[in-house]
Formats: C-alpha cells, structure tokens, sequence
C-alpha cells in the first residue's frame, strides 16, 4: 500500500509521537506538534496512538492513493475533499484506488494531523518515524515531502466512523497559556514577573517546529547582579543551562520564545519558565498575530491540568471503542 504525492502542501513532514531518549545528546523528542490531534487521527483509523502519519502547516498536501486505504484528519480546521467532494475532518473515510486526497483554504488552526490505516512504513530512525529535518532524521530522507514521492503504507483496516463533535478541542481567545516559573525567574524583577503575564502577547512570524516567538509586552527587566564568567555581558544571558521541552527563553529580554519539539536542549539565555505540557498541542495551533495571555499556575495546577488532558484522551478512547 502506498500515496504518490502529488503535491506536498507546506512544510508536510511525517511524524509520529517522537523519539524520546536522547535528548542529552542534544537530539529532541521531535514528533506531531499537535500530539492530541495526531493521537485521535491514529484512534479513528484503529492505529496505535504512535503510528506515523502527516502534519502539514496552513496548506494540506495532494495525494493519490494506489490501494483504497481508511484515511482520518484532525487538527486545524481545514476542508477536506476527495476528488473534489467533500469529507469531515475528525471522522475515518474511505479513499479509494486512484482518488486524490486534497485540501481547501485553511479557516482556524495551523497544523492538520491525516493518519492512514496501518500507519506510515517509512524505516525508523532511533526508535521513531519523525522527520527532524535538522538533524536529517527520520522520514524520507529527513525531509519534508516533495512531489513525485511515493509513501509506503502498512496494511489497516476499514471501519469508518466519526467522532463526537463535544469532544473535539476548542481554542479561545485570547488563548490563555499557562506557565510555571522555573530557575531563573528570580532573574526578574518583581515589577517585570507581573507584567509578563499582564501583557497582552501576540504569536510573531517566527513561529515553527523549534519555537514560537511572541511580541508585544514590555521588555524585561532584570535584577541588578555581576555576570558570571562566561555568561556573556547581556542581562539575559547565563553560563549555558539546558532547557526543557516548553522553555520560554527571552533573547535581550525582549521578546518570549517557547521551545517546541524540535528545538535545542540547552544554550545561553536564561529562562523564566515553561509553558505546561497540557498547553503545548495548542501552540502548535496557533497561526501568527493570534493574540495570547501568558497565566501563572502552580505544579498542582499544571499536574492537575496533564490530569484533565489525560481524561479527555480516555473519553475519546471509551467513545472510539464502543
């Protein structure tokens, strides 16, 4: 089984949930930005929550199918046609030998997730499918889909279904991200802690696989101290620290980057905290000049927060499986 790519839409790249392990060596975990969305394309079509499948970023690709294959799409909000008629996103379909798979004009949302019955078949890299084009890893070559690919798929099954409009994700807006203060929020000044997160913050065009930036609040200020040797003589930098997945690094004190799936594992520039794990999906949603607000939590809260992240999948699971 296999898709020819007829066109491979924008930045399309296979992914699956990552290859976690080797971040010490400085390769990230990688995988679907949108994990939540990927997780129940894979549900729809009777995968594993892992298999591999396609994101693609504002713009879907065009696929022609050489076998009939179970197809589902989830994520942004982004027509679905199959020879030009129209399918649901959040739902598994049929697309038959020789029907091309396509895409509309993006409504809401930046990322879609399409998973195929069986899953991708592409050679794993270091336990995972991921493409992490960087690092040359993963995919097809380690890169993004180009035309005239051909994309093998495993052999899946055939049961078409939809899921519950109720449990589809919602976003709001200004979308709320929430944030723990990690090591170097003392680094802040009172003043500056509480005008972070009473800015108003607006995603930027540098927004990617490594990290969103976002613009709009105040500068930060930072408490008066001599640099350590080799923290460089900007206030913003520190004697290198690694950064966890969801890090919020500010260059110059300027403008806020959250670290996302493929970003480095450390570097120079302090950093005030971290988005938390139940709100990262939703950066991965998000299109540039979308306004947010940056909320506080506790770790009760963002622990509290992965709870309900995890009860929302079990739903879908219950529902799936009936």
């Amino acid at each position: 089984m296999a898709f020819d790519v007829l066109k491979p839409g924008l930045s399309t790249t296979i992914q699956d949930l990552g290859r976690p392990g080797y971040f010490h060596l400085g390769i990230p975990e990688g995988g679907a930005m949108d994990r939540f969305a990927l997780r129940v394309a894979n549900m729809l079509v009777g995968n594993d929550e892992g298999a591999a499948g396609l994101e693609a970023v504002f713009m879907g690709p065009e696929l022609r199918f050489t076998t009939d294959t179970l197809v589902a799409v989830t994520g942004a909000e982004m027509p679905i046609l199959v020879d030009g008629a129209p399918r649901e996103g959040w739902s598994a379909f049929m697309v038959r030998a020789g029907q091309v798979l396509s895409f509309g004009f993006l409504k809401a949302g930046a990322r879609i997730c399409i998973a195929f019955a069986g899953g991708i078949d592409t050679p794993p890299a270091l336990g995972s499918r991921s493409t992490y084009p960087i690092g040359g890893l993963g995919g097809l070559d380690g890169r993004a889909l180009a035309a005239g690919d051909v994309v093998p798929v495993a052999q899946g099954g055939t049961l078409e279904r939809s899921l519950d409009r109720g449990l589809i994700p919602r976003m709001e807006a200004p979308v709320p991200l929430r944030v723990l203060p990690g090591l170097y929020w003392h680094r802040l000044t009172p003043a500056a802690q509480d005008r972070f997160f009473a800015d108003d913050w607006t995603v930027a065009p540098e927004a990617d696989r490594m990290g969103y930036r976002f613009r709009g609040g105040h500068p930060m200020e930072f408490v008066a101290r001599a640099q350590p040797f080799g923290a460089g003589s900007d206030p913003s930098n520190i004697v290198d620290g690694c950064y966890s997945y969801g890090s919020i690094q500010v260059p110059g004190g300027q403008e806020p980057i959250v670290l996302h799936r493929d970003a480095v594992s450390g570097g120079g520039y302090f950093t005030l905290g971290a988005v938390i794990s139940a709100d990262m999906d939703l950066i991965g949603q998000l299109q540039p000049n979308t306004k947010v607000r940056f909320v506080q939590v506790s770790m009760d809260e963002a622990l509290a927060a992965r709870h309900a992240r995890t009860a929302a999948l079990d739903k879908i699971r219950a529902e799936l499986c009936r």
